[in-house]
């Protein structure tokens, strides 16, 4: 539960939602899906707004096809960023090597499951990203192309994730559930926000477990 939340998302940035489990981080990414709706005031998402969104359930993924398949739709090019690029040659900077793309996706394991939606939410070219801890069970390559697609994104990205060093090395806002149901929205990096948290708040940074108000019957 969270109130008085009031913030747009600015134009070509990326922020990173942070805070306990159980905060309503991912109800945030539930509301832009349209799956949910605000107990009170205005929620928007704008009429032009194309979002991509990698869920930890990895839902548009069909079991049934390859890696290679699932990605490209059976096409040696693809677009991306209005170019055409080669969809095997993509694909292996996500840490697929040739004869691996023609696994299929059942047969994967979690991890690779998560590179594998990572390189088609990123392939979208939707305007605003939404992804939910995107590294988990990463590799360092896979990381490092995850971390140069959204530096090259021209939309604006949103991340809930746990790694702060990841959130520090690519955001640009934060979105922080600080307990009490209250929640701070910070232009800058998660480095930044920290030193702003310990100015306002004192020196105890550590998380705090959840307070939700009572129910009155």
């Amino acid at each position: 539960m969270y109130e008085n939340l009031a913030f747009n998302l600015p134009q070509a940035g990326i922020v990173g939602i942070i805070g306990p489990n159980g905060a309503g981080k991912t109800t945030i990414f539930k509301m832009i899906m349209g799956e949910e709706a605000p107990d009170a005031g205005n929620f928007s998402v704008g009429e032009t707004a194309k979002i991509a969104y990698v869920d930890q359930a990895h839902s548009n993924i069909n079991p049934e096809k390859t890696i290679w398949e699932n990605f490209s739709d059976g096409q040696d090019l693809v677009m991306m960023g209005g170019k055409q690029v080669n969809s095997r040659a993509y694909l292996s900077r996500f840490n697929f090597s040739g004869s691996e793309q023609n696994k299929k996706v059942n047969t994967l394991s979690g991890g690779e499951r998560n590179r594998l939606h990572l390189a088609m939410t990123l392939k979208e070219e939707g305007n605003v990203l939404l992804l939910d801890e995107p590294t988990n069970d990463l590799d360092v390559n896979t990381l490092r192309a995850l971390e140069e697609g959204l530096e090259n994104f021209a939309g604006c990205a949103v991340v809930i994730s746990h790694d702060r060093w990841f959130l520090d090395r690519v955001c640009t806002h934060i979105l922080a559930f600080e307990g009490n149901s209250e929640v701070y929205f910070f232009e800058g990096s998660f480095s930044d926000y920290e030193e702003n948290k310990k100015n306002r708040l004192g020196g105890d940074l550590m998380p705090k477990r959840i307070k939700y108000k009572k129910l009155i019957r």
